[in-house]
């Protein structure tokens, strides 16, 4: 009985009414942000237009940081990255184990 009843449902899907979507998309553009409108002069230093484009003082400081510590690492030779931490210890992740010629054997 349970089956036929949403058997039933599935059929006669109701759908809401024209004024009432209307509502809603009305209410939804009315709600979305808009997008901030900046204005600047043809008189400001290339400088600061160059700053502004990547993002301010703080994506010149997040550039600046990376440039120092990717400099600093070229420079002091660090290829290995254990040695940052001192780990001497290796961990072998795939074995020289052959899975394929394991699987091909299971068949």
């Amino acid at each position: 009985m349970l089956t036929e009843l949403f058997a039933a449902g599935q059929r006669h899907a109701p759908a809401p009414p024209d004024a009432f979507m209307e509502r809603l998309v009305a209410d939804a553009v009315r709600v979305q942000p808009r997008p901030a409108v900046v204005h600047r002069g043809a008189d400001e230093p290339l400088w600061a237009r160059l700053a502004a484009t990547l993002g301010g003082w703080q994506g010149l400081g997040g550039l600046a940081t990376a440039t120092v510590a990717g400099l600093w690492i070229g420079f002091a030779g660090l290829a290995d990255p254990a040695a940052l931490i001192g780990a001497d210890d290796t961990v072998e992740l795939l074995p020289s184990t052959d899975y394929f010629a394991l699987a091909a054997d299971m068949e």
